[in-house]
């Protein structure tokens, strides 16, 4: 399939005339070199980790996203300083972390901040942190989470939406998980470093983002071995100390931009990046057509081959195929050639962007929490708003290879996890731009690019 130009379809308002949105115009192929930020997931586990020590931190590769910033004023609300020092750098001091609850309005927004129950609960003896709010792609409950601080030896209780966990002191404990969840994995690592005696986590999640807060954890002293691995130990230490450290690249941000080019039949470079934490999400593009290489140690460069062909995609905990990863290639194999089925086993209700790929002109239907995904000749400029963090990205994609113009709204779900996308990709030749409405597009307030 060739993308050629075409001119701009009659403008269409937004959902809400306020709303800031992208405006895409489709088409245009991608060539250059992307830069790769720093891992949203890690990072906001990272910034809870530091709360195990009285002593600062320093952590650099931090992404600039609304998730991150909304983590600092939590952190702030419970007695930690978090000061930026240069692009991407955040000291944190929990010196004087005094405060064991975070309000209920911060914690509502973030569910990543129920990450430091953990770290509150082992410095201080006891914490009370509301339960996050409801997320749109599904149910995440934190039932893993308090049964493993309850075998750590906390006292947990939860009663009118709070969590409340006391423990003189946490003991190393054997924990088995039902489910290999990413949040519970880290919520009793960090709540292990600081037990007496050693933890055995068993069923452990392998995400690259754990091995990251573990060795974060470590570089602060903590003794944790088998990190990315199905059975994490840790023992416990008195306490743990200072530390500089480097966030992980993004992986889901690299795979997004790896489809944007595929979609578009286009040449990037993507540098920094891990490839090992890629490996499904590459076998997948290749397995469709694509050409790809490893570049070295930390970079991957993707070029076309022949006709993009359909696949077959089923979410995994990693090593398989990631989740955060299925909105994305969705909009590719709506260009594919052939039917694809896309299985959605980890949220159930991260499908929602069907109905805005149709609007683009897809052909999806859904069945049992699949996805079928028949390859179309062309997609369509549309208004389209974005339902969830992916999905915003999925829209990107599609809109980036669709003929006009696309607007995009929603873009509060865009800038929780991905930093400039519109940038990075304004600077490899996609015409797109953000837009405040009732702001002359050239003024500096549009961010016009």
């Amino acid at each position: 399939m060739t993308i050629t130009p075409v001119p701009s379809q009659p403008t269409v308002e937004p959902t809400s005339p306020e709303e800031p949105y992208l405006k895409l115009e489709g088409g245009y192929p991608l060539r250059g070199e992307v830069p790769i930020s720093g891992a949203k997931n890690s990072a906001l586990a990272i910034m809870a980790g530091a709360l195990l020590t009285m002593d600062g931190c320093r952590i650099s590769n931090v992404p600039d996203l609304a998730d991150i910033r909304m983590m600092s004023e939590i952190l702030d609300a419970v007695g930690v300083r978090v000061t930026p020092v240069g692009p991407n750098t955040l000291d944190i001091d929990a010196r004087f972390l005094s405060v064991h609850r975070a309000p209920y309005e911060l914690v509502n927004r973030l569910r990543a901040s129920f990450f430091i129950l953990g770290p509150i609960l082992a410095r201080l003896g006891m914490a009370r942190i509301h339960l996050p709010g409801g997320c749109a792609i599904g149910a995440r409950p934190v039932d893993l989470h308090v049964r493993g601080l309850a075998a750590l030896g906390a006292e947990v209780h939860i009663e009118h939406g709070v969590v409340e966990a006391r423990a003189r002191k946490l003991r190393g404990a054997r924990i088995y998980l039902d489910y290999p969840s990413v949040g519970a994995t880290e919520t009793i690592m960090m709540a292990a470093t600081l037990a007496e005696g050693e933890t055995v986590i068993e069923n452990a999640a392998q995400e690259p983002e754990v091995a990251d807060l573990a060795n974060f954890c470590r570089s602060m002293g903590a003794c944790i071995r088998g990190a990315g691995t199905k059975t994490i130990v840790i023992c416990g230490v008195p306490r743990l100390h200072s530390t500089e450290y480097q966030v992980i690249p993004d992986r889901v941000e690299a795979g997004t931009l790896l489809a944007a080019a595929a979609i578009t039949r286009s040449i990037l470079s993507l540098s920094p990046v891990i490839p090992d934490h890629m490996g499904a999400v590459i076998a997948k593009l290749r397995e469709m057509g694509a050409l790809i290489d490893i570049v070295g140690p930390n970079r991957i460069e993707i070029r076309p081959g022949g006709t993009l062909r359909a696949v077959d995609i089923e979410t995994q905990p990693f090593p398989g195929f990631p989740t955060d990863m299925q909105a994305q290639f969705m909009a590719m194999l709506t260009l594919c050639e052939g039917t694809s089925i896309i299985s959605e086993t980890v949220f159930e209700n991260r499908l929602m962007h069907v109905p805005e790929l149709n609007r683009l002109g897809a052909d999806i239907r859904v069945r049992s929490g699949h996805a079928i995904v028949r390859g179309v000749l062309r997609l369509s400029g549309a208004p389209v708003v974005a339902s969830d963090l992916r999905a915003s990205a999925a829209l990107v994609i599609a809109g980036l290879a669709s003929h006009g113009t696309t607007r995009i709204a929603g873009l509060h779900h865009l800038d929780r996890g991905y930093e400039s996308l519109e940038v990075k990709l304004q600077q490899v030749g996609a015409r797109i731009e953000r837009v405040v409405p009732n702001v002359p597009t050239g003024s500096l307030v549009a961010q016009s690019l």
